[in-house]
């Protein structure tokens, strides 16, 4: 029988590329989200609001899919809300498949906030020494990723599924609308700069600019995906997922700067945030995507600077290992710089940015 895949947050980096990656791989896809994609051939959308069991119910109570992804989040003020809102869509949607009994194999993405901390303490405090490594135990601090794992472990445990946990660094790849989108605000955020003559100036802190980093491809997270759910030795495992590679920002920088005809800014001794350099943009992005006849003109759909400020911010290096992954036998590898570049590409193509 062919495999059946329910991606949930078909809307998301991750999900987007998942959906695509399986249906290429002649899968049966169901996309599940409040408002799925209707851009991937072949993918059945499927709209369901995951804090609604009964809407959850009745959007699902006709589909038997053999495995289910997970990659769904709603960010809220504090941690407590992210662990309460957040552990009830995985509850819910593996609540409403429990009664058909058709699910073999649960995959959950979740990321290095397992290892850095909730964003309300994000990279502070006592944290464990890079590389990071699935070996290394819970930090000692409420995380809603940790919450989500929990709901996983006891749905496992109640309807004799496999599962895998996946962790991968900051996601490049193409969605528009997301929350965490690193590629397309610096996208948009040079554009900006290219247009105005503005400076392209690094956000971050001198510890990202100085020090080591990786990061994850959504294209190789969709192939570690596929892989970890029809591999054996992969069951019941967690693995951190990155592209293979690391750079530090003070070159990737000019190779991005390179990208858009830019000349990259010396960096001063702390950056100036993106929040900050981005606040008053909005009116400019309008302009330029009307000079330019662009697909969107609303900057605050298209742009996460909070998210890109956390990462490029923190003030520790971070490195991750993928050793475990290497041994049972996934040896993708995809460079970073051209993750970015055919991201940019792929947005271009898209007439997201000119």
């Amino acid at each position: 029988m062919a495999k059946s895949a329910l991606v949930v947050g078909a809307s998301g980096i991750v999900g987007n590329n998942l959906g695509q990656h399986l249906r290429n791989q002649g899968w049966q896809v169901y996309g599940l989200a409040r408002r799925p994609p209707g851009d991937i051939a072949g993918m059945v959308a499927v709209a369901a609001d995951l804090l609604d069991p009964a809407s959850l119910r009745a959007a699902l109570q006709d589909l038997r899919p053999t495995h289910v992804f997970i990659s769904a989040w709603l960010r809220q003020n504090t941690e407590a809300e992210n662990i309460r809102i957040n552990s009830a869509m995985v509850r819910n949607v593996l609540g409403a498949l429990s009664v058909t009994g058709s699910v073999e194999y649960v995959a959950l993405v979740t990321g290095l906030k397992h290892y850095l901390g909730p964003f309300e303490a994000y990279g502070k405090g006592a944290l464990p020494p890079t590389p990071f490594r699935e070996d290394q135990p819970r930090l000692d601090v409420e995380n809603f990723y940790y919450a989500q794992e929990d709901e996983v472990f006891a749905a496992a445990k109640r309807d004799g599924f496999g599962w895998s946990i996946h962790r991968p660094h900051t996601i490049i790849g193409y969605a528009i609308g997301n929350a965490m989108n690193m590629g397309a605000t610096l996208a948009v955020y040079a554009t900006i700069c290219r247009e105005t003559g503005r400076p392209f100036l690094f956000p971050g802190s001198a510890t990202q600019w100085n020090g080591l980093t990786d990061m994850t491809d959504a294209r190789l997270l969709a192939r570690h995906l596929e892989w970890a759910a029809s591999t054996d030795s992969a069951r019941n495992q967690a693995f951190n997922v990155v592209n293979g590679d690391i750079f530090r920002w003070s070159w990737m920088w000019t190779r991005l700067a390179d990208w858009f005809g830019l000349q990259p800014a010396r960096f001063p001794s702390k950056g100036i945030p993106l929040q900050r350099q981005m606040a008053d943009d909005g009116a400019i992005w309008t302009d330029i995507a009307r000079k330019y006849r662009l697909a969107e003109q609303d900057l605050n759909v298209l742009t996460s600077a909070w998210h890109t400020d956390a990462d490029l911010g923190r003030p520790i290096e971070v490195v991750t290992d993928m050793s475990k992954s290497r041994k049972l036998g996934f040896l993708d590898y995809q460079a970073t710089d051209e993750s970015f570049f055919d991201l940019f590409s792929r947005l271009r193509e898209m007439r997201i940015i000119p």
